[in-house]
């Protein structure tokens, strides 16, 4: 069965996980960024409002002074885009420092550290018109369409239920002076803005919930997916089967070359096979240099005999020595044992 006629049921795998990475598909909301970039905003703007009005009152007034004396000329009139240039950016500088940091931190703190240039590259199929007016109908064109829609409307009319709810309040404006207009205004302006911010946050908060959620979706693997991603990782069970198979026969071939150079093959009698090997100059202790069961422990006690290597029958000496690996040193609780049956031989060898 193809993978696209296979649900898509397993969980995203770490690798996969990290080839979406590394391709730029990641879980991320424009809301958050929209959302908190409204929000600090409006925050700045209320610590920073006083002291910009009266940055722009200055301004103005050099302005109007160096008008009264100034004399057009094309020279004069480059100097004067140049000051005023750098007044609107004295000015705005910290807006525009707030956008960037906003702007880095909330994407920062969606994906992390990341950073790729595969989104970049030249794709051919993105200039495919189907592919292209396929987005358009898709599952999230339609979720785009509908929130856009509802965060208008919504936006919408909570600002026209602040300004109604202020409107009596407005008539009471009539014959008042402008600085007590602008400041009602003003009023009802922060009040506008800062439940538009509440509603960006709850939206983005939903938004990159369902980002998430979607991206998930898009990550999950078919169980032939699974497998053949195992298989490139970790490698092909039966290969490495095979390679595990190869690999014991290689040292099984090795561990019977050390059957003939053995002082001792202890047996137990039938099932069991250890031998033993032991030169007082290079070892602290008798070593196994190799050990069998049943069909091995036969093939090792016909080396023994097709080489002259004495074969004890003790049960319970080959029974502990047969639980410690090839090329150990026998264990302390072994040595008086071994040392009995080594005596035995040397005396057989008259040695």
């Amino acid at each position: 069965m193809a993978d696209s006629d296979q649900e898509r049921t397993e969980d995203a795998t770490g690798k996969r996980r990290d080839d979406f990475r590394k391709k730029g598909q990641v879980a991320q909301s424009k809301e958050v960024g929209t959302a908190a970039l409204m929000t600090f905003s409006l925050l700045l703007w209320i610590f920073y409002a006083k002291s910009f009005w009266m940055e722009l009152d200055g301004m103005v007034r050099s302005v109007l002074q160096m008008l009264a004396t100034f004399e057009a000329t094309s020279l004069s009139a480059v100097n004067l885009l140049w000051s005023l240039a750098g007044i609107f950016a004295k000015l705005l500088w910290p807006v525009f420092l707030l956008t960037l940091v906003v702007g880095f931190f909330a994407s920062f703190l969606q994906v992390g550290p990341l950073f790729t240039l595969k989104p970049f590259e030249p794709d051919i199929s993105k200039f495919d018109p189907i592919k292209g007016m396929a987005k358009f109908v898709s599952k999230r064109s339609a979720v785009e369409l509908i929130k856009s829609l509802a965060k208008v409307s919504l936006i919408g009319f909570v600002a026209y239920r602040t300004v109604a709810n202020e409107f009596d309040a407005a008539l009471t404006l009539v014959g008042l002076d402008l600085s007590q207009t602008l400041l009602f205004l003003g009023k009802v302006s922060y009040l506008v803005l800062a439940k538009t911010c509440g509603i960006m946050i709850v939206l983005a908060v939903i938004d990159f919930a369902f980002s998430k959620y979607e991206m998930e979706q898009k990550m999950k693997m078919t169980k032939q997916e699974v497998k053949e991603e195992y298989k490139d990782t970790e490698g092909d069970p039966q290969v490495k089967g095979r390679i595990r198979s190869m690999q014991q026969q290689a040292a099984r071939k090795r561990m019977m070359a050390e059957v003939p150079q053995a002082d001792v093959v202890v047996t137990n009698p039938t099932h069991l096979s250890v031998a033993l090997k032991y030169d007082r100059e290079t070892m602290d202790a008798p070593t196994i240099v190799a050990k069998g069961g049943d069909h091995l422990a036969f093939r090792i006690r016909e080396i023994a005999k097709e080489n002259e290597v004495p074969i004890v029958e003790n049960k319970p000496v080959a029974r502990a020595l047969y639980q410690q690996e090839v090329g150990e040193q026998i264990s302390e609780e072994m040595f008086t044992a071994v040392a009995e049956i080594l005596a035995y031989v040397y005396n057989l060898k008259k040695r």
